[in-house]
């Protein structure tokens, strides 16, 4: 009877927690973020995920944890610093479905560019096109960025860490995971998992950051009205060619002049473009927005949350990291407040700083949480559209400051 008990003691995981009690510390965290995203619904669609794998790999004896090259286990016939040469069925069956995934998908930085293709094809550009003056806002954003990069060189990370580091601060999940897996692979889950949880806090962080940055008076100015005052001089006549010819001139700019940013931007201006051309690629549009981005975003999620092991999380580099996104987050807000405060000094159109806080890339977020808090102060300042203008060339301003660190640092 006792050899029996001792065979069903062996077969759980209580053994292996009291031997590693650190992994009892990842799956609270994991409870953490399902809690935020399914109860607080901050970015479920992306944070219930990573927390699933996070979840999923830290459970003992699953074999469900994403295994860095320099901790794998020599397999014969395979030197362990080729892990990621190895046959994927190899991979499979010495490290485990989750790593066949992993290397598949994410260390061949697949997955990020399908994710910007199928955000592409969900964003409109209208509100950029119609209020470009607004668009540059969303590159002031980007400030952030280079401040995190500059500090983290000075206080002793790498110059490829420190650029992968940075990237949070353009608050793009995809575009830090990708800029990640080739400057940093080895810090992928931390900066992941920094990117995304400040993505989702972006209700909590903004109103924090416009709390000590923007005056009343300047949350009041009403966009509508400095229209009416000072309208635009520029009237476009056929929007929808412009939607057309915009991404494909766009991406013909970025693929001159900044080559290394084509797999995310490019990706983004063609599944925009399927969709404005309308029913001719009705069938590649729906594929983009809802099939291959619902798809991407699960493996994504699932496989980035399963590199969040104790032994590879738990680290004082990687705590760093954590708060070093969030400092990078909030100069990235400031950045874009300040270039607004700053035009308001010289123009007579005045433009409310909440535009200037939504040059990130967590659209339409941003956009919704500028808009609510123009309205706690004023009901009628309706900003969204506006807001939008700055958000979405975050997203595009992101993505090429990522091209710009990929091409300098790699």
């Amino acid at each position: 009877m006792g050899e029996i008990l001792q065979k069903l003691y062996d077969m759980t995981a209580l053994g292996e927690f009291i031997d590693q009690p650190a992994t009892l510390l990842m799956i609270a965290i994991s409870f953490g973020l399902l809690y935020l995203g399914i109860h607080k619904k901050y970015e479920p669609l992306l944070l219930i995920p990573i927390a699933f794998g996070i979840l999923l790999a830290n459970f003992p004896g699953g074999n469900m944890a994403v295994i860095p090259a320099e901790l794998a286990k020599p397999v014969e016939g395979f030197p362990i610093r080729d892990i990621a040469d190895m046959p994927l069925t190899a991979i499979a069956h010495h490290y485990g479905i989750m790593n066949m995934l992993y290397y598949a998908l994410i260390k061949t930085g697949l997955l990020p560019p399908l994710i910007f293709l199928g955000v592409g094809a969900m964003t409109d550009f209208g509100p950029m096109l119609r209020n470009l003056r607004l668009a540059f806002f969303g590159a002031a954003a980007q400030i952030g960025i280079f401040t995190v990069l500059i500090t983290a060189v000075l206080i002793g990370y790498s110059p490829q860490q420190a650029g992968a580091l940075g990237i949070i601060g353009g608050a793009d999940g995809p575009t830090a995971i990708y800029t990640s897996i080739i400057l940093a692979p080895e810090l992928l889950g931390p900066i992941a998992i920094a990117a995304y949880s400040y993505m989702a806090l972006v209700p909590v962080i903004i109103p924090f950051v416009v709390r000590f940055t923007v005056s009343k008076s300047e949350l009041k100015i009403n966009m509508k009205e400095q229209e009416k005052l000072y309208p635009s001089k520029v009237e476009i006549k056929n929007m929808r060619t412009l939607k057309i010819i915009f991404p494909i001139a766009l991406a013909t700019i970025v693929s001159i002049l900044v080559p290394s940013a084509v797999p995310l931007v490019g990706l983004l201006l063609f599944g925009n473009l399927i969709k404005e051309i309308g029913s001719d690629t009705q069938r590649l549009y729906q594929a983009a927005s809802d099939t291959i981005m619902n798809t991407a975003t699960i493996f994504l999620g699932l496989t980035v949350g399963a590199t969040m092991t104790a032994q590879t999380f738990l680290k004082s580099d990687t705590l760093m990291i954590v708060g070093g996104g969030f400092i990078a987050f909030a100069i990235s807000i400031m950045g874009g407040i300040f270039a607004v405060k700053i035009y308001n000094l010289f123009a007579k159109k005045k433009i409310n700083p909440l535009i200037g806080a939504t040059g990130l890339s967590a659209v339409p977020m941003a956009s919704r949480v500028a808009n609510e808090i123009a309205l706690k102060h004023d009901p009628k300042n309706h900003i969204l559209q506006y807001a939008m203008s700055s958000n979405i060339s975050g997203v595009i301003g992101s993505a090429v400051a990522a091209g710009v660190l990929i091409a300098f640092l790699s």
